[in-house]
């Protein structure tokens, strides 16, 4: 991946990657996701019961999910008894989320949209939920300020992402390598040729999600477990046990 300054073509690019990459997200992969009976959180399987990413009772809550896919995170809301609705940029991924919802029981709407835009009125949200959706995919000086106008005071955003320590050691192609291979200094966007990501600092971050009118309660750096159930391409579970790749943020909303 390589890094580059202000450009506005990443929403079109990254639909039509997803619209492409849906196939492999139909099936066993998506059921799987909807048929666990414990949340688990990003690519080393976090439970929920280690990390606890909802609140401690979701149930009644109105929550918005941004960057859906195939709307797992949203079914694991319904059944703790939230009134989730799920947004994404891709059809194909909606697709598979209407099917899971057909083939689970489960209902809650699916929009089609840019979590950068969402078409729902202001101060419509007690939660506001991303894992590696709008948190990796979308601008966060764009989806950041779009959830904090979706989230009623006294609400919570939290967002599972890539963590800056990986961007800064992921290399064009293969995995994430035990040197620097980049500056952290305006590290923002990362190409991936057929998809954009996007990563900021934990200084950054900060200031933005402060700047929205957010307070941090939270952030959690995740190590792999040893033995983890995998590698990945970008990342090996031996480099993640000894640096984080990825980490949750927990901000709320001040009045």
């Amino acid at each position: 991946m390589t890094m580059h300054r202000e450009r506005a073509d990443h929403i079109e690019l990254n639909r039509r990657y997803w619209d492409e990459e849906a196939a492999g997200y139909h099936g066993p992969l998506a059921r799987d996701a909807w048929a666990r009976a414990e949340p688990c959180w990003g690519l080393w399987a976090s439970p929920e019961s280690q990390v606890s990413v909802f609140p401690g009772d979701v149930a009644g809550m109105e929550a918005i999910e941004l960057g859906c896919g195939t709307a797992y995170v949203s079914s694991w809301l319904a059944r703790a008894g939230a009134r989730p609705l799920g947004v994404d940029i891709s059809r194909e991924q909606l697709a598979t989320a209407r099917a899971m919802q057909a083939e689970f029981g489960i209902g809650f709407p699916l929009v089609l949209g840019d979590a950068e835009r969402v078409p729902c009125a202001a101060d419509s949200f007690d939660l506001a939920i991303s894992e590696y959706g709008a948190s990796l995919w979308c601008d966060p000086y764009r989806w950041i300020p779009e959830a904090a106008r979706l989230v009623r005071p006294g609400g919570l955003l939290v967002f599972v992402r890539r963590s800056p320590l990986f961007a800064l050691c992921v290399p064009g192609e293969g995995q994430a390598a035990t040197a620097l291979l980049r500056p952290q200094f305006g590290l923002r966007r990362l190409e991936g040729g057929t998809s954009t990501e996007f990563t900021l600092g934990h200084g950054e971050m900060l200031a933005l999600l402060r700047s929205c009118g957010f307070a941090v309660e939270e952030l959690i750096e995740i190590q792999a477990p040893r033995p983890a159930h995998r590698d990945y391409g970008e990342v090996s579970a031996d480099w993640a046990h000894q640096w984080p790749s990825e980490e949750i943020w927990k901000a709320r909303l001040t009045g």
